[in-house]
Protein backbone atom coordinates (compact mmCIF):
# COMPACT_ATOMS: atom_id res chain seq x y z
CA UNK A 1 0.00 0.00 0.00
CA UNK A 2 0.79 3.61 -0.39
CA UNK A 3 0.86 6.28 1.94
CA UNK A 4 0.87 10.22 0.78
CA UNK A 5 3.82 12.28 1.76
CA UNK A 6 4.60 15.64 2.72
CA UNK A 7 7.52 18.45 2.98
CA UNK A 8 8.47 20.30 5.31
CA UNK A 9 6.85 23.53 3.76
CA UNK A 10 3.39 21.40 3.75
CA UNK A 11 3.50 20.41 -0.02
CA UNK A 12 3.16 16.89 -1.24
CA UNK A 13 6.31 15.25 -1.75
CA UNK A 14 4.53 11.86 -3.64
CA UNK A 15 3.93 8.71 -2.13
CA UNK A 16 5.88 6.05 -0.15
CA UNK A 17 4.94 2.05 0.13
CA UNK A 18 4.58 0.94 2.93
CA UNK A 19 4.46 -2.96 3.94
CA UNK A 20 0.19 -3.92 4.37
CA UNK A 21 1.58 -6.27 7.13
CA UNK A 22 2.34 -3.38 9.34
CA UNK A 23 -0.25 -0.50 8.25
CA UNK A 24 -2.78 -2.53 6.99
CA UNK A 25 -3.91 -5.34 9.28
CA UNK A 26 -7.17 -5.48 11.64
CA UNK A 27 -7.36 -3.65 14.55
CA UNK A 28 -6.90 -6.09 17.55
CA UNK A 29 -8.69 -4.34 20.52
CA UNK A 30 -8.41 -7.11 23.49
CA UNK A 31 -4.34 -7.26 22.14
CA UNK A 32 -4.03 -3.45 22.48
CA UNK A 33 -5.94 -3.25 25.62
CA UNK A 34 -3.42 -5.41 27.12
CA UNK A 35 -0.46 -4.05 26.06
CA UNK A 36 -1.41 -0.60 27.23
CA UNK A 37 -2.28 -1.78 30.45
CA UNK A 38 0.71 -3.45 30.97
CA UNK A 39 2.56 -0.36 29.70
CA UNK A 40 0.99 1.65 32.59
CA UNK A 41 1.00 -0.94 34.92
CA UNK A 42 5.18 -1.17 34.44
CA UNK A 43 5.04 2.76 35.49
CA UNK A 44 4.00 2.36 38.60
CA UNK A 45 6.27 2.76 41.51
CA UNK A 46 5.26 -0.06 43.79
CA UNK A 47 7.25 1.25 46.36
CA UNK A 48 4.49 2.30 49.56
CA UNK A 49 5.55 0.39 52.29
CA UNK A 50 4.62 -0.02 56.25
CA UNK A 51 5.79 -1.63 58.61
CA UNK A 52 3.45 -4.37 60.74
CA UNK A 53 3.62 -5.41 64.03
CA UNK A 54 7.26 -8.02 63.24
CA UNK A 55 8.63 -4.41 61.38
CA UNK A 56 8.42 -1.86 64.52
CA UNK A 57 10.88 -1.75 66.67
CA UNK A 58 10.70 -3.03 70.35
CA UNK A 59 7.79 -4.81 71.93
CA UNK A 60 9.82 -7.78 72.79
CA UNK A 61 8.94 -7.98 76.17
CA UNK A 62 5.16 -9.01 77.49
CA UNK A 63 4.26 -5.70 79.27
CA UNK A 64 2.22 -7.16 81.88
CA UNK A 65 1.13 -10.04 83.27
CA UNK A 66 -1.36 -12.90 81.47
CA UNK A 67 -4.03 -13.14 84.60
CA UNK A 68 -4.88 -10.90 87.46
CA UNK A 69 -4.50 -7.02 85.88
CA UNK A 70 -8.29 -6.95 84.96
CA UNK A 71 -6.86 -5.47 81.54
CA UNK A 72 -6.93 -7.69 78.51
CA UNK A 73 -4.13 -10.09 77.74
CA UNK A 74 -1.44 -8.32 75.65
CA UNK A 75 2.15 -10.25 74.48
CA UNK A 76 3.68 -6.84 72.71
CA UNK A 77 2.91 -2.82 72.87
CA UNK A 78 4.00 -3.18 68.85
CA UNK A 79 0.47 -5.13 68.07
CA UNK A 80 -1.64 -2.97 65.63
CA UNK A 81 -4.51 -2.16 68.69
CA UNK A 82 -1.64 0.01 70.77
CA UNK A 83 -0.30 3.40 70.02
CA UNK A 84 2.78 3.21 68.30
CA UNK A 85 2.14 -0.09 66.94
CA UNK A 86 2.53 -1.69 63.02
CA UNK A 87 -0.05 -1.54 60.92
CA UNK A 88 -2.53 -4.43 60.03
CA UNK A 89 -2.54 -5.46 56.89
CA UNK A 90 0.62 -3.77 55.84
CA UNK A 91 1.28 -2.01 52.59
CA UNK A 92 4.60 -3.65 51.28
CA UNK A 93 6.92 -2.81 48.01
CA UNK A 94 5.71 -4.76 44.70
CA UNK A 95 6.00 -5.12 41.64
CA UNK A 96 3.07 -4.28 39.45
CA UNK A 97 5.21 -5.44 36.16
CA UNK A 98 2.78 -7.44 33.47
CA UNK A 99 4.31 -9.76 31.46
CA UNK A 100 4.01 -9.54 27.72
CA UNK A 101 5.95 -11.55 24.73
CA UNK A 102 7.49 -9.41 22.48
CA UNK A 103 5.86 -11.12 19.26
CA UNK A 104 2.27 -9.55 20.72
CA UNK A 105 3.81 -6.20 21.53
CA UNK A 106 4.69 -6.08 18.00
CA UNK A 107 1.42 -7.39 16.69
CA UNK A 108 0.14 -4.52 19.07
CA UNK A 109 1.86 -1.77 17.41
CA UNK A 110 0.94 -3.11 13.96
CA UNK A 111 -2.23 -2.77 15.09
CA UNK A 112 -2.41 0.58 16.33
CA UNK A 113 -0.38 2.28 13.25
CA UNK A 114 -2.78 0.67 10.84
CA UNK A 115 -5.76 2.14 12.55
CA UNK A 116 -4.07 5.13 12.73
CA UNK A 117 -3.84 4.80 9.00
CA UNK A 118 -7.45 4.27 9.27
CA UNK A 119 -8.49 7.37 11.14
CA UNK A 120 -6.52 9.62 9.17
CA UNK A 121 -3.86 10.03 12.33
CA UNK A 122 -0.90 9.04 10.53
CA UNK A 123 1.16 11.71 8.23
CA UNK A 124 4.80 11.49 7.11
CA UNK A 125 6.66 13.60 6.49
CA UNK A 126 10.67 13.83 4.60
CA UNK A 127 12.28 16.03 7.66
CA UNK A 128 11.42 17.24 10.61
CA UNK A 129 14.77 19.28 11.54
CA UNK A 130 15.27 22.70 13.91
CA UNK A 131 18.42 25.02 13.28
CA UNK A 132 17.54 26.09 17.35
CA UNK A 133 15.61 25.15 19.74
CA UNK A 134 13.28 27.62 19.61
CA UNK A 135 9.36 27.41 20.25
CA UNK A 136 8.66 30.18 17.60
CA UNK A 137 10.08 27.79 14.77
CA UNK A 138 8.37 24.78 16.19
CA UNK A 139 4.99 26.44 15.82
CA UNK A 140 6.00 27.95 12.21
CA UNK A 141 6.99 24.38 11.38
CA UNK A 142 3.21 23.15 12.67
CA UNK A 143 1.63 25.79 11.00
CA UNK A 144 3.05 24.67 7.47
CA UNK A 145 1.98 21.39 7.87
CA UNK A 146 -0.93 22.19 8.17
CA UNK A 147 -1.72 20.72 12.30
CA UNK A 148 -1.33 23.68 14.27
CA UNK A 149 -5.43 23.08 15.55
CA UNK A 150 -4.71 19.79 16.68
CA UNK A 151 -5.13 19.08 20.49
CA UNK A 152 -2.03 16.53 20.83
CA UNK A 153 0.53 16.16 18.15
CA UNK A 154 3.49 13.19 18.45
CA UNK A 155 6.24 13.96 16.32
CA UNK A 156 8.52 10.63 15.87
CA UNK A 157 12.04 11.01 14.24
CA UNK A 158 14.58 8.56 13.18
CA UNK A 159 16.90 9.59 15.88
CA UNK A 160 16.90 11.99 18.92
CA UNK A 161 16.93 15.87 17.80
CA UNK A 162 17.96 17.75 20.90
CA UNK A 163 16.70 21.50 19.30
CA UNK A 164 13.35 19.61 18.70
CA UNK A 165 13.01 18.21 22.10
CA UNK A 166 13.79 21.58 23.48
CA UNK A 167 11.15 23.16 21.50
CA UNK A 168 8.39 20.68 22.38
CA UNK A 169 8.62 21.25 25.95
CA UNK A 170 7.29 24.69 25.69
CA UNK A 171 3.99 24.00 23.35
CA UNK A 172 1.51 22.03 25.52
CA UNK A 173 0.04 19.16 23.82
CA UNK A 174 3.08 18.83 21.64
CA UNK A 175 5.76 15.64 22.41
CA UNK A 176 8.28 14.27 19.91
CA UNK A 177 10.54 10.76 20.82
CA UNK A 178 12.90 8.85 18.58
CA UNK A 179 11.93 5.29 16.67
CA UNK A 180 13.31 3.35 19.11
CA UNK A 181 11.59 5.00 22.64
CA UNK A 182 7.81 5.00 21.05
CA UNK A 183 5.26 3.01 23.51
CA UNK A 184 1.85 2.13 22.35
CA UNK A 185 0.10 4.35 24.67
CA UNK A 186 1.96 7.67 23.15
CA UNK A 187 0.72 6.54 19.47
CA UNK A 188 -2.71 6.15 20.96
CA UNK A 189 -3.09 9.31 23.09
CA UNK A 190 -2.29 11.60 20.31
CA UNK A 191 -4.45 13.05 18.09
CA UNK A 192 -2.03 13.07 14.98
CA UNK A 193 0.77 11.62 14.83
CA UNK A 194 4.24 12.77 12.38
CA UNK A 195 6.91 10.00 11.42
CA UNK A 196 9.48 10.70 9.08
CA UNK A 197 10.98 9.03 6.22
CA UNK A 198 13.35 7.68 7.84
CA UNK A 199 11.39 7.04 11.09
CA UNK A 200 8.97 5.25 9.19
CA UNK A 201 11.61 2.70 7.45
CA UNK A 202 13.10 2.58 10.86
CA UNK A 203 10.18 1.50 12.65
CA UNK A 204 8.83 -0.57 10.08
CA UNK A 205 12.42 -2.98 9.77
CA UNK A 206 11.43 -3.33 13.79
CA UNK A 207 7.67 -4.66 13.23
CA UNK A 208 8.31 -6.65 10.37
Amino acid sequence: MDLPVIQADGNPSGTVAVDETVFGVPFKEPLVHQVVTAYLAGGRAGTSAQKNRSRVRGGGRKPFRQKGTGSARAGTIRSPLWRGGGTIFAASTRSYAQKVNRKAYRVALRSILSELVRQDRLRLCDAIELDEPRTRLLIALLKQLDIVDKRRIFLVTADHHESLALACRNVVGVNTSEVAHIDPVSLIDHDTVILTSAALKKLESSLL
